[in-house]
């Protein structure tokens, strides 16, 4: 016989998880949905030249290919993330369209990586972006998008860290180092989990560039304290020697800061962090990472940022976007740990179960229970007469009905059903005209 396992990188989802992951994307949904972000979908699949070279060497290691019928060449690979298939479908019907277009995107993606804490090979990212716009209010927007988004999953102790890969850019710029910024933006985005000596080291050897140079770019990122105090601090490094894009930069971070002030988000949940690059070749400006205060070392749970080129692998109109990305079964790994209230032990998406207490009357127990969802009530009906009503009980228990309704011949000759709340383990009878009414109250 064949022993029954998942795949190393993948995971199944029991119920009692898989109820938090979907009501986790349908608030997802609800807050792209508020701010006018319209739903679309992409296949699985593209082309290998769609998805090759857009990401970087690092992210092209990682693409599954998919062989052909024959088995004889690979035509096409699994996405690795929603953003590269966005900006092919821009491109591809951006005419239709029209611009700015803000679309959402929820589905699995794939990534032949070495699996760790909250880290899988299939994984549902849950995407939001704005194309056809440089303004920095969009840039903006996708920091007010990622405080709502927490925000309306039960969250309250996060952190969204900020920074502008024109800061960085123009620090190479400024070393003659512009030519190098893949490997070197590449290195850096390991900082946090390798430390600054190492980092230093990989950047001489894969960048090729002097200590000196790896360690100016290592200062830049490195620089600490509260938000205003690293943009002075970040200002005052490029003062010498003044750079267009550094000071561009500082200055999108500052209005960002600002509005988002005005616009009610807690100081203390968007950080400045110039440490942050974004591993992805593609991103051009203003970048996001957010962090679990309690769970910082699952690492980012929503990363994003701007790219205002990646559309032009498959068009020459100029197609800018910006946008992020939730890792949901990243996050849904980090509710786990945390023991999220949204994870209550629940099995079941019914809130009420039938007792089938007598076969003969199961027309009766149909006919309220359809009653009770035409009220947006849901419910089920135990399918079997010969289990004995302690056994239903703990059925319903068991799988975290919240209310147990009964009736027996004694019941029906009152004309009322009996409704036991579980948890309170309390009992009350009620006449079937008020019956649907009543359970709407108590769910």
């Amino acid at each position: 016989m064949i022993t029954p396992r998942t795949l190393s990188g993948f995971r199944d989802y029991l119920p009692s998880v898989m109820l938090a992951r979907e009501e986790v994307l349908r608030r997802a949904r609800e807050v792209y949905r508020s701010y006018g972000f319209t739903p679309i979908d992409t296949p699985a699949c593209e082309s290998l030249d769609v998805l090759l070279g857009k990401g970087g060497d690092e992210s092209d290691k990682l693409v599954y290919r998919v062989l052909s019928a024959r088995g004889d060449k690979a035509e096409m690979g699994l996405r690795f993330d929603l953003t590269v298939p966005f900006a092919r479908f821009s491109a591809q019907y951006i005419n239709e369209l029209g611009t700015p277009f803000k679309r959402y995107a929820m589905g699995p993606v794939w990534r032949g990586e070495r699996p760790g804490q909250g880290r899988y090979r299939e994984f549902w990212q849950c995407d939001f972006d704005t194309i056809g716009t440089t303004s920095n209010a969009a840039d903006i927007e996708t920091a007010l998008v990622i405080n709502d988004l927490f925000t309306a999953i039960g969250f309250d102790k996060f952190e969204i860290r900020v920074n502008n890969r024109l800061l960085l850019n123009g620090l190479l710029e400024l070393n003659g180092l512009a030519g190098k910024a893949e490997p070197l933006l590449r290195s850096l985005d390991k900082l946090p989990k390798i430390g600054r000596e190492k980092v230093a080291e990989e950047m001489v050897k894969e960048a090729e560039v002097t200590a000196l140079q790896a360690n100016a770019v290592l200062d830049l990122a490195e620089t600490t304290g509260a938000n205003a105090d690293v943009l002075n601090k970040a200002e005052a490094f490029f003062s010498a020697s003044p750079n267009e894009k550094a000071a561009e930069g500082i200055r999108r971070l500052r209005e960002l800061l600002t509005v988002a002030k005005a616009a009610g988000v807690p100081e203390e949940r968007i950080k400045i962090d110039l440490s942050i690059a974004r591993g992805l070749d593609y991103y051009t400006g203003t970048i996001y990472e957010t962090f679990l205060t309690d769970l910082p070392g699952i690492g980012s749970v929503c990363s994003g940022g701007r790219y205002d080129n990646l559309a032009s692998k498959y068009t020459k109109q100029v197609l800018p976007g910006v946008g992020a990305s939730l890792g949901v079964d990243r996050l849904i790994a980090a509710m786990e740990e945390l023991k999220h209230p949204l994870l209550t032990g629940q099995t079941t998406p019914a809130q009420v179960l039938i007792v089938n207490f007598d076969a003969a009357r199961l027309g009766d127990y149909q006919r309220i229970a359809r009653a009770l969802r035409a009220a947006c009530v849901n419910v089920e009906v135990y399918p079997d007469t010969t289990k004995k009503i302690g056994t239903q009980f703990a059925y319903a228990e068991k799988r975290g009905f919240k209310l147990a309704v009964v009736a027996g011949p004694a019941e029906f000759e009152q004309g009322v059903w009996k409704v036991k709340d579980l948890a309170k383990r309390e009992e009350t009878a009620v006449p079937e005209a008020e019956l649907v009414e009543r359970i709407k109250q108590q769910v």
